[in-house]
């Protein structure tokens, strides 16, 4: 890795580092991460993966997503607030995900806090997006030193407070600020990623809900 964070794929661009040029989590970084989402499920989904991540690297968790939306009803959370003793003894058993009963029960919970939460706002993107920082939290300049010195952001530390106020789960500052990451509510493509501009082009273009 260079000194600024940027990597030269085989392809001859310039991208974050962290992929690693890993072929799964390469296409995670050019195709899903960063670009804004507004679809409820996969916010939902983000959010909960987040929680599961904690401790254990992304890439544990996104060569399992499969199995996670399979064992959580496709992170429909209507569904996962019905689940019961027998579902939660079920995903422990499940050797495709993470086998971690309180962040399984956790899931469960976030599903009937985010139907209270959708109830409340009109929809999960409607109050996430509610939160997007605006330009004078965000750094000039997005490089290196700026990721690694700071994996919360003051909007973070806002939305886990008023998330767990709420009843909800593992969902500390750090893992909503790489949901906030993910989802597209910031851009923290390093500048010189050839990501960078076309995400920010999909975020000026989108029409917040």
């Amino acid at each position: 890795m260079s000194e600024t964070g940027i990597i030269t794929g085989e392809d001859g661009k310039d991208r974050c580092f962290w992929h690693g040029n890993l072929p799964d989590y390469l296409h995670y970084h050019d195709e899903e991460w960063g670009r804004p989402v507004v679809d409820d499920i996969r916010l939902f989904e983000k959010i909960c993966l987040e929680g599961f991540q904690s401790g254990l690297s992304w890439l544990t968790i996104l060569r399992k997503r499969e199995n996670f939306r399979a064992a959580f009803a496709g992170f429909d959370f209507e569904k996962i607030a019905e689940f019961d003793e027998g579902d939660i003894e079920r995903c422990v058993a499940d050797a495709g995900i993470i086998r971690h009963r309180g962040k399984i029960v956790s899931t469960i919970n976030n599903a009937r806090r985010a139907i209270e939460l959708r109830n409340e706002f009109g929809s999960l993107a409607r109050y996430f997006w509610s939160h997007e920082p605006g330009a004078a939290e965000r750094p000039e300049i997005f490089d290196l030193a700026h990721l690694r010195a700071n994996p919360t952001s003051a909007a973070s530390v806002r939305i886990s407070k008023d998330l767990k106020k709420r009843g909800w789960t593992f969902v500390g500052p750090t893992t909503v600020y790489a949901f906030m990451q993910a989802m597209g509510l910031v851009n923290d493509h390093i500048e010189g990623c050839y990501c960078r501009k076309e995400v920010e082009a999909l975020r000026c273009t989108l029409v917040r809900p």
